[in-house]
């Protein structure tokens, strides 16, 4: 087994980066892992898809947050 000591800069920060990514996925994981994808969000993402494919243009963020505020409104 190889030392610490033994290792290259870009060695070292290999290691460091990949146990942090370890770390992390094993700390906090994928919540959402093992749900399956309700039918009305895989239809949305095949419109999603198949506009993009078209060609059209997403709606901007910040468009899109201002439809889902006055649906907010509305409901409210």
């Amino acid at each position: 087994m190889r030392k610490v000591t033994d290792l290259t800069v870009e060695e070292l920060r290999d290691l460091i980066a990949t146990t942090v990514r370890e770390t992390l996925r094993d700390f906090w994981g994928d919540p959402d892992e093992g749900l399956e994808l309700q039918d009305w969000v895989k239809e949305r993402l095949k419109q999603t898809t198949a506009a993009l494919a078209e060609g059209r243009k997403p709606i901007p963020h910040e468009e899109a947050m201002k439809r889902l505020e006055k649906r907010r409104r509305r409901k409210a």
